[in-house]
């Protein structure tokens, strides 16, 4: 076992900075998303896909 993980050693490092590096990427878009900023970089205000991504909210009825 130990003479295959020698021989794979650049296979795995390499494997695992690619799965560090993914999973940043995948918490960065999560973090964004809570945020609410867009996932294009540019803002929503000039999008033609504005009413795609953020429908408007309904407004509720006050009492």
């Amino acid at each position: 076992m130990l003479t295959w993980i020698m021989e794979n050693m650049a296979t795995i490092m390499i494997s695992a900075v690619l799965i560090i590096m993914v999973a940043a990427v995948i918490a960065g878009m999560i973090r964004n998303k809570k945020k609410g900023k867009s996932s294009c970089g540019c803002g929503c205000a000039g999008c033609a896909m504005k009413g795609a991504c953020h429908p408007e909210k309904p407004e509720t009825l006050q009492k």
